[in-house]
């Protein structure tokens, strides 16, 4: 089970030693090469990936899931569990809530798959996937016009056209009264319809079950392969275990009793921001109200002579600061000459 959450200030302890129970990257390795049984857990990157991973690893590959998970990208603290069954099964939870379960083999491409497309199945020629067609007896009326110009009748080529000189003379065209538009046979239903040819399948002679999909038989170390660029996260509460209901259980005395407490103070700390940023837009409002109310610039001219007031104290406190140095140092060189003279 894993337990994401919102990140606090001073909770996260620096990790101690090179890995679990001592353990290196290197000595959990085989080869240069992980050997895990698999990977789960949120992936969010911007706003288009959202993803809840489960990757396994099955005979030197990993795989990812078929299915597209999402995860849960609010502010609250999320419990994620991930459940594999002797039966090649399996179920993901989040919340302790199911959202999704099936068959290793479906949802994972461990194996080749069981059918392939019948290499030579052809669709036929003359096979008429067409829902629709125009129909064929539909006849343009005669009087149809879809010419949207038209020749002018009423213009006259003038005496002084040369067509030798001007060429053939084209008359001006005028919109036309009785353009109807494009005229386009009516749609009707298909009669000769054999609906969407699907190709034939057959057995796939590479396949062959594998009835130790789901085993993992040396699970011992647990690691966290991080990337983030956004701090603020908690991972924690980690469980592997062989009992369904005991890590249900762990799961509600973990994080079922603190999801409660910790949605209330996260809507309060919320309230208590949005009203701190309302009455710094108030306030906003009010100088920006004054400033125009304020035709004669009194209050800006207020403004410059208090920051030009600061500036002078500024600048004469170090002076200040100089001559009570310059005194003290007198007085010292004073008291070693009257010793001096002593």
């Amino acid at each position: 089970m894993l337990r994401l959450g919102k990140n606090r200030p001073g909770q996260m302890p620096e990790p101690k030693g090179p890995g679990p129970a001592g353990l290196s990257r290197a000595q959990v390795q085989t080869d240069g090469e992980d050997v895990s049984g698999g990977c789960r857990g949120p992936d969010i990157c911007g706003f288009g990936n959202n993803r809840l991973q489960v990757i396994l690893y099955h005979r030197g590959k990993y795989h990812e899931n078929n299915k597209t998970l999402k995860c849960r990208i609010n502010k609250d603290t999320h419990l994620y569990t991930l459940i594999l069954r002797p039966n090649a099964t399996y179920e993901v939870k989040i919340d302790n809530e199911k959202v999704t379960g099936g068959e290793l083999e479906a949802d994972w491409d461990f194996l080749p798959p069981k059918k392939i497309k019948d290499p030579y199945a052809r669709k036929p020629r003359k096979w008429d996937e067409r829902l629709q067609i125009e129909d064929p007896e539909d006849k343009k009326p005669e009087d149809w016009q879809d010419s949207e110009f038209i020749p002018d009748p009423d213009a006259k080529k003038p005496d002084d056209w040369n067509e030798a000189m001007d060429g053939v003379w084209e008359g001006p065209l005028i919109p036309n009264v009785k353009y109807k538009g494009e005229w386009k046979p009516r749609i009707i239903d298909n009669p000769n319809y054999q609906g969407e040819w699907i190709h034939p399948e057959i057995d796939n002679p590479k396949y062959r079950p594998d009835p130790t999909i789901c085993h993992y038989h040396n699970i011992s170390v647990l690691g966290l392969d991080l990337w983030q660029v956004k701090s603020g996260s908690i991972f924690d509460n980690f469980l592997l275990t062989n009992d369904e209901e005991f890590a249900e259980e762990v799961g509600n005395m973990t994080w079922g009793l603190r999801k409660d407490v910790e949605q209330q103070w996260r809507e309060l700390y919320e309230e208590m921001e949005k009203q701190k940023e309302a009455e710094e837009a108030k306030k906003k409002r009010e100088k920006q109200r004054a400033k125009q109310e304020d035709i004669w610039g009194l209050d800006e001219e207020d403004e410059e002579e208090n920051e030009e007031d600061a500036e002078e104290e500024a600048e004469e406190r170090p002076k200040q600061e100089g001559s009570g140095e310059r005194a003290s140092v007198d007085q010292k060189e004073a008291h070693f000459e009257q010793k001096d003279e002593l």
